[in-house]
């Protein structure tokens, strides 16, 4: 009997002359443990004078985690915060009841050009945490654990595998990895969590004689032991965690309750007609623009 459940193939999405490719939500796959929204950025490459431009926009019900291998990313949002972000950092947004950010390229990097490449991804927070305070944490790459095996180099990014745990404040059980394996190496994959996932970067990987390349995220059935080797210097994301249930997801909103998602809708129309001055929503320090609420 296979040890794969499905197999996941990422959908093009051009925003804006920056190309993702869109895994997480799959027709057939929404989420796999509490992550609902996996997307990797690029790679990429920004000539001098171009770059991101993400305009403030508002969150509720979710977690975002950005974590980069190239170029870097200036988090700004309505509690304050202004952090940039640059490869094997994390930035963790918990959005909670309702949160505004903007995601852009800083001057610098925008005078001189950059390579990007990462992956954004969400994590849908239990119920009894969807209406918990706003909050952001950073974490250098140097506060992360490094898991070490024969071969394999493995950095927790969040939650907790092969007995280390990651300083990243969680809301329900999850591991997420970033993985380096040699060529020939075995990718172990933690065992205790009924979902899970490997999604391959670069390189190829052989799960029980079958090759699998690049740019496909590989679900495992509950339970499964796959054996996983990199046939080649290969590089990807463990993860996964406890099922968190059905939750609807519209626009950049994520709920169990459609009817919290149309009050958020409701929300930010009312908060850009009043110009965000004693509103629901706020935008960040001096930013003005903002991305309007969109008509379907």
């Amino acid at each position: 009997m296979s040890t794969i459940h499905l197999i996941i193939e990422p959908r093009t999405r051009d925003l804006g002359g920056f190309t993702v490719g869109r895994v997480l939500p799959y027709a057939k796959r929404r989420t796999v443990g509490p992550f609902i929204f996996f997307d990797e950025m690029g790679p990429a490459e920004f000539a001098p004078g171009t770059g991101i431009d993400v305009r403030p926009h508002p969150h509720i019900g979710l977690a975002t985690v950005t974590y980069l291998f190239s170029g870097e990313i200036r988090h700004r949002d309505n509690l304050g915060f202004d952090q940039v972000i640059r490869p094997g950092d994390v930035n963790w947004m918990t959005a909670g009841r309702g949160i505004v950010h903007s995601e852009r390229t800083d001057d610098q990097a925008r005078k001189n050009g950059q390579k990007m490449h990462g992956i954004q991804s969400w994590v849908a927070l239990p119920e009894d945490a969807e209406e918990t305070d706003a909050s952001f944490h950073h974490h250098p790459k140097a506060s992360l654990p490094v898991i070490e095996r024969d071969g394999v180099s493995m950095r927790l990014i969040a939650g907790s595998a092969f007995g280390r745990t990651s300083p990243v404040k969680t809301y329900s059980p999850i591991f997420y990895l970033g993985v380096e394996a040699s060529a020939g190496a075995d990718i172990p994959l933690p065992d205790e969590y009924d979902e899970r996932a490997l999604y391959i970067l670069s390189g190829v990987a052989d799960i029980d004689g079958e090759r699998h390349d690049r740019a496909r995220m590989v679900v495992f059935n509950e339970g499964a032991k796959p054996h996983i080797k990199a046939i080649e210097d290969t590089q990807a994301m463990l993860l996964g965690g406890a099922a968190m249930g059905k939750r609807h997801i519209w626009w950049n909103l994520v709920s169990s309750s459609e009817a919290r998602i149309e009050k958020a809708k409701a929300d930010w129309a009312a908060s850009a007609d009043a110009g965000f001055k004693d509103s629901v929503f706020s935008l960040p320090p001096d930013e003005v623009e903002f991305i309007p609420l969109p008509s379907d």
